[in-house]
């Protein structure tokens, strides 16, 4: 639980780091949104260090290290300065296992061979033709 208070204080510490140096560069969210392609609401939970409303970690870290860069600052020392943040770890959770996995058919895999057969049958009739238009107009 002490280590899920650390994290909440270091994001709120560095969410407004973020947000002060957003404003020093007189960017919008909307902007950094376009420049990051990180949804502004996304953004905006970072800067207020409620990262709850994030999918998981794997994207508050990704989110984070690219606001930092769009903001110009050093993802490197923000990795150092802020560990809990890029090193928690959440469990997973799957509504099943591996050995229930659906195996799904392809409903037109079965047929695959029909179109080919059927455009062979095409060619071989157009060839049988052809002969037997030139044998019978004495060309062969």
């Amino acid at each position: 639980m002490a280590d899920v208070m650390i994290n909440q204080n270091e994001m709120k510490t560095l969410g407004e780091t973020f947000k002060v140096r957003r404003k020093e560069m007189n960017i919008t969210l909307k902007e950094a949104e376009n420049a990051t392609s990180v949804r502004a609401s996304y953004l905006n939970s970072i800067e207020e260090g409620d990262v709850s409303k994030l999918i998981s970690p794997v994207y508050v870290q990704g989110f984070v290290k690219q606001y930092a860069l769009f903001l110009g600052m050093d993802t490197e020392k923000i990795t150092k300065d802020y560990p809990l943040i890029f090193s928690r770890h959440e469990s997973q959770e799957f509504s099943y296992g591996i050995g229930t996995l659906e195996v799904r058919g392809n409903p037109g895999a079965g047929v695959k061979w029909f179109p080919n057969a059927i455009w062979v049958l095409v060619t071989v009739g157009i060839l049988v033709a052809a002969w037997y238009l030139a044998k019978s107009f004495d060309l062969i």
